[in-house]
């Protein structure tokens, strides 16, 4: 697989793009994204390489941007993605999967005896959406992206469920996670977007194995 340009944890790029609807995924869908970017890690913390075959689904070949999360005993571990739909769903997975595991910046690159304690998450996005006011952003359903010249940070929508917070709370933090000043969101030079994104894990669909393997591959 050729590798794809490099993607920072909350890299986007503005650019106009055809919006592309977002895969409605089957429970065999999510098995294969999830055993796609459990052997993609593997692969990459092993040292080895890993070419994942081209799945016969249309949901996984169809473009469209994904996060991969990683989580160590339920801590962060690592999480990087790509927002624009523009490579096949199943490849973006696999090469995000390989960089939250070995160039999340924030941590150390994965080690071969994590593996069996790390549990994987994915984030299947929507193409983004501009709001005019931040009462358009819901809590529980929408990720957010705050754009204010050369600074942009994006949360996912979970973030905000898992840490209990009111839109305010979300507003500020993805602004905090800009390098912008806590209340940055309210200048008339900010740009606000929102997505929704379709969000599964190894632990939700029971495929995780104590070997560091994905179940069935």
């Amino acid at each position: 697989m050729s590798k794809m340009q490099d993607e920072d944890p909350w890299h986007m790029e503005m650019k106009s793009h055809r919006p592309q609807p977002k895969p409605r995924l089957t429970t065999e869908d999510k098995l294969l994204l999830l055993g796609v970017a459990r052997d993609s890690v593997k692969a990459a913390v092993t040292g080895k390489t890993y070419i994942p075959i081209e799945p016969l689904s249309p949901n996984l070949t169809s473009m469209a941007g994904a996060f991969v999360t990683l989580k160590k005993n339920g801590m962060l571990r690592g999480c990087i993605g790509m927002i624009e739909a523009r490579y096949p769903l199943y490849k973006v997975v696999s090469e995000m999967a390989e960089k939250a595991a070995m160039c999340d910046p924030r941590f150390e690159s994965v080690q071969k005896d994590e593996l069996e304690d790390m549990d994987l998450e994915i984030s299947v996005l929507s193409p983004l959406r501009r709001i005019k006011s931040v009462e358009e952003v819901e809590i529980g359903r929408h990720g957010l992206v705050v754009e204010k010249g050369f600074y942009r940070g994006l949360l996912l929508p979970q973030v905000a469920t898992e840490n209990n917070w009111t839109r305010e709370e979300f507003l500020e933090y993805t602004c905090t996670k800009a390098g912008l000043g806590r209340e940055a969101y309210k200048n008339p030079d900010a740009h606000l977007y929102v997505f929704s994104a379709e969000v599964f894990g190894e632990k939700e669909l029971g495929i995780f194995s104590e070997d560091g393997f994905a179940k069935g591959r």
